[in-house]
């Protein structure tokens, strides 16, 4: 493709409305434009990039024996009724009438949808497992959208879904795309970790997350230096108990007054001790509409998703009010303590193997130091309710935990029955009786993966491809063509050649300076730059470098040809 034939308009400066380094790289390359809040049009450019991902996602789920389908982005709402979710879902669900006032939503999903093709098309447990796959537009109405295609509104995603005659047959088609969605993803160049995960809204027994590891991530990943590979979610990582038995008491317990210190840090600085020798106290609101106490160590944070499942608890997680707080203890927030206190109380692990520790004693401007459960309190119940922290051990036993950041670009579950029940979708066992189907749910955010893998890959000057994702796979760079005869002649017949090899050339013919050129290459983020100058021809030598190179080298011109080649199909 000639440059001077091509759309592409790069742009030097960093657009005001992008937030993160993938946002700002796809505006100035010109691989995306904004349309509207959350929704843009992808270019000519950015296309080539979408469509390799799309090419490698089709690829391993054909290779997975899974069918491809196309099914509607607009659905009628009474799916949704059926199946439950026409309430639950929220404002995310972008909601319409057609001209005659019948409900519909535009699809952020298509469970309902391929239930209910499900359910008219398969009759019995022979014609099972299948599993049906489709990549397309989906809509959910973010509040907020943010970080250009990595959480917009609109973008394409694979969706696909399994059926099953039972669990056993459910479990080997999980086993199977989980083994799809790591090729998909090892073929795309990028450095991930498939970690365990919450089902949230879609639902279902089990679920995994793929993650592209990448310092500007939203989510915390707990990863094990073990050789287990170990990966889960922060909220889903199990912190294990000490393995050290709680110390015997060597203090006695001691008022001490604490006028105006309410914060962890606060008290921890005036008592001249380390947070880690504090437990600090939690009121959240009580399944029952009253309170319960949770006990946690001064440097831990609390984990809501392992908090809301404690019993007694309300789900989802609601902190108590001040007025709450204060109705059930008699004192503010900031004083709150363990010692006396008449509610349903929990304590953390690694809170309850603290001895001689200091907490709120549940009066204004007070704390104890010196307390010890068993002899200056009844001892709780110890629960696991907090995040695991970088050192905690792996729970698998092997290895450490470092946190790291993660995007997460696909998501699979274990459905389970959750669909095919309150829709009906069954068919005919072997002796005749309407079972219900069990489902999987298997996710991939297309346009997403494009912007992970430029968070993941990048440097000063622009975007640095993994090579099976760059939109070309080569730039050639003609330096002064209009003032030289024998630079452009050689630049075409280069140019021929690489075509003529099945290489993808982006050929830029543009009448630029050298620097802008340079400049933009690096911005575009192409794994191959080939330099064709006067002074470089009359040495007999092209100029050659790897985007992830530091440095130029410099070929003869005879061989060059070849030598690029070898070098393209290597990566």
């Amino acid at each position: 493709m000639r440059w001077s034939h091509y759309p592409v308009t790069t742009v030097k400066e960093v657009p005001s409305e992008a937030e993160v380094v993938s946002h700002q790289l796809m505006l100035r390359a010109g691989l995306i434009r904004r349309l509207a809040a959350g929704i843009y049009t992808w270019t000519p450019l950015g296309l080539r990039t979408l469509r390799k991902v799309e090419t490698i996602v089709r690829e391993e789920m054909d290779r997975a024996g899974a069918l491809e389908v196309l099914m509607p982005a607009v659905q009628p709402a009474e799916l949704w009724q059926e199946s439950g979710r026409w309430e639950k879902y929220g404002p995310e669900l972008l909601r319409l009438s057609d001209r005659h006032e019948r409900p519909f939503v535009i699809g952020p999903t298509h469970e309902e949808v391929i239930t209910d093709f499900a359910r008219r098309e398969l009759k019995s447990y022979r014609q099972l497992p299948v599993n049906f796959y489709q990549i397309q537009t989906k809509f959910r109405d973010e509040i907020r959208p943010r970080f250009g295609v990595m959480r917009g509104r609109e973008f394409i995603m694979k969706d696909a879904y399994s059926f099953h005659a039972d669990a056993a047959s459910l479990e080997r088609g999980y086993a199977a795309m989980r083994e799809a969605y790591v090729r998909m993803f090892t073929r795309m160049g990028l450095e991930f970790r498939v970690v365990r995960a919450d089902t949230g809204a879609i639902g279902g027994s089990a679920s995994e997350e793929f993650q592209v590891l990448a310092d500007s991530g939203e989510d915390a990943i707990a990863v094990s230096d073990g050789a287990d590979q170990y990966a889960a979610n922060v909220e889903l990582a199990p912190a294990l108990p000490p393995a050290a038995p709680r110390p015997a008491p060597a203090q006695a317990l001691a008022r001490v007054a604490t006028p105006g210190r309410r914060t962890i840090a606060e008290v921890a600085t005036f008592l001249q001790l380390p947070p880690a020798r504090l437990v600090k106290l939690l009121l959240v609101e009580g399944s029952d509409g009253g309170v319960v106490a949770i006990a946690l160590r001064g440097d831990h944070e609390l984990n809501a998703v392992k908090a809301q499942k404690l019993p007694g608890v309300a789900s989802p997680l609601r902190m108590a009010g001040p007025d709450s707080i204060r109705a059930a203890t008699g004192v503010a927030p900031g004083f709150l303590g363990p010692v006396g206190l008449r509610c349903a109380l929990y304590a953390d692990h690694a809170a309850l193997a603290l001895a001689d520790f200091a907490c709120g004693g549940n009066e204004e401007d007070l704390h104890l130091t010196g307390v010890n459960w068993g002899r200056d309190l009844p001892a709780p119940q110890g629960v696991d309710v907090r995040n695991v922290v970088p050192g905690d051990p792996s729970p698998t036993g092997e290895g450490r935990l470092s946190i790291r950041r993660g995007i997460e670009v696909g998501h699979i579950f274990q459905l389970g029955t959750k669909y095919s029940e309150a829709m009906q979708a069954t068919v005919l066992d072997e002796s005749g009786k309407p079972v219900p189907m069990t489902m999987g749910c298997y996710g991939i955010g297309i346009t997403r993966i494009v912007a992970a893998a430029i968070e993941q890959n990048h440097d000063a000057a622009g975007i640095v491809w993994p090579a099976p994702l760059a939109p070309f796979q080569v730039v050639l760079v003609p330096l002064n063509a209009a003032k030289s005869a024998r630079v452009r002649d050689k630049a075409e017949e280069l140019y021929a050649a690489l075509t003529a090899a099945g290489v993808e050339v982006l050929f830029d013919d543009r009448d630029a300076r050298p620097g802008v050129k340079f400049a933009d290459a690096e911005l575009l983020g192409i794994p191959h730059r080939l330099v064709v100058a006067e002074r470089g021809l009359d040495a007999g030598r092209l100029e050659y470098r790897h985007r992830r190179a530091a440095a130029n080298e410099d070929w003869p011109l005879d061989g060059a040809l070849e030598t690029l080649l070898a070098r393209v199909r290597a990566g």
